[in-house]
């Protein structure tokens, strides 16, 4: 009894840590369901979308291909460079769950997102607990279900749901995941080379802005973390 009350408890607190970035990522599933709807697909098919995907970029971004129709190939290389970043989630998370069952690992990387990824990376291996990590990832990912849902509805009854800057969600989250990891001069100096070479590259129309941005900064905050000798 003891045990499965100690599991309630790290559930319970990994989802109230995560609610303020479940609560922000509302507008964003609305919008992920209402474009489904609006590329043709039926309300069964728009939601096995956020169920099986659950990937809020890739799908946004995939209904818009849908929409122009872009081919299979198309859509699955599409989703694999806007999910790679994963892959390094995956690895800083690695010497935390190694240790865990196979099947637990395996639910833990379907959950893993970026705002999991934000409220585990801290955590330290002899601090962490599967089901801290499961309450958080799980509650988010009802939360997704339940905004694409809303999406769905809407999407049938408000047309061009899509002009209400509901898409400013995404800006939102992605911010409040970013601002909090800022504690050294060599991250500080990623984030703001990045915002600035993002701006510069969208206003100059340069295709893979967004790559080269990250790519070009993440190596000057890698150069000033050698340089500073701060902690990787």
């Amino acid at each position: 009894m003891n045990s499965h009350y100690a599991h309630f408890s790290n559930a319970l607190r990994g989802a109230l840590i995560i609610l303020p970035l479940s609560i922000a990522v509302v507008p964003w599933g609305i919008l992920a369901g209402s474009l489904a709807v609006e590329a043709g697909l039926v309300d069964l098919q728009a939601q096995a979308v956020s169920a099986v995907v659950f990937a809020g970029a890739v799908q946004l971004v995939a209904m818009g291909l849908i929409k122009t129709g872009a081919g299979l190939s198309t859509l699955l290389l599409t989703t694999l460079f806007l999910t790679s970043r994963h892959l390094l989630y995956s690895a800083t998370m690695r010497s935390r769950i190694a240790h865990l069952p196979w099947y637990q690992r395996l639910m833990l990387g379907f959950l893993l997102t970026d705002e999991l990824f934000a409220v585990c990376s801290h955590v330290k291996r002899s601090e962490f607990h599967f089901w801290y990590a499961f309450g958080a990832g799980f509650s988010f990912y009802l939360m997704w279900q339940a905004a694409t849902l809303g999406g769905i509805v809407l999407g049938q009854n408000i047309p061009d749901l899509d002009q209400y800057g509901l898409d400013f969600a995404v800006a939102a989250t992605f911010i409040a995941i970013v601002i909090p990891t800022i504690r050294h001069l060599s991250v500080l100096l990623t984030v703001v080379i990045a915002l600035v070479l993002s701006i510069a590259f969208s206003l100059l129309q340069v295709q893979g802005g967004l790559i080269f941005s990250s790519l070009i900064a993440m190596t000057f905050g890698y150069s000033a973390s050698r340089l500073l000798g701060e902690p990787l």
